[in-house]
């Protein structure tokens, strides 16, 4: 079973269209919802400003071509929580430039109203040496 995968797929789909009703409905609505962001900024704290954040994306020249999971989606639902994570590659269009960028992806699901709805989002890049020792694995 894959609920949290396609709840996620819906929610990309809403980024995709730029659908801010579908992207709003995507969250938990309160002001303890919690993003971090791939940049420039590290976080957003609540669902007003989250929306804000989104509207902003819905009126840029950020087109958002396609969103592919490249690892995993990994998912775990325990009651009314549940998580999903793994790697996406994010296919995206500005102007005449197209962007491509690979990302972890993860996001913690909470059920409300008989729907999951993301409650913290975190996608990142990986930093390339971030203690400046370069990777300590051998």
């Amino acid at each position: 079973m894959a609920e949290l995968h396609d709840r996620i797929t819906k929610f990309f789909n809403a980024i995709i269209d730029k659908n801010i009703d579908e992207i709003k409905n995507g969250y938990c609505q309160d002001e303890g919802t919690y993003v971090v962001l791939e940049g420039p900024r590290y976080s957003t704290k609540g669902f007003a400003k989250i929306i804000e954040g989104w509207s902003d994306f819905a009126d840029s020249p950020i087109a958002m071509d396609k969103i592919v999971w490249t690892e995993g989606p990994f998912e775990e639902i325990i009651g009314d929580l549940g998580w999903i994570s793994g790697i996406t590659e994010l296919y995206l269009t500005v102007g005449d430039k197209k962007v491509f960028n690979t990302f972890r992806s993860s996001f913690v699901f909470k059920k409300e109203d008989n729907d999951w709805k993301i409650r913290h989002e975190h996608v990142s890049a990986p930093h390339q040496d971030p203690y400046g020792v370069g990777d300590w694995k051998k």
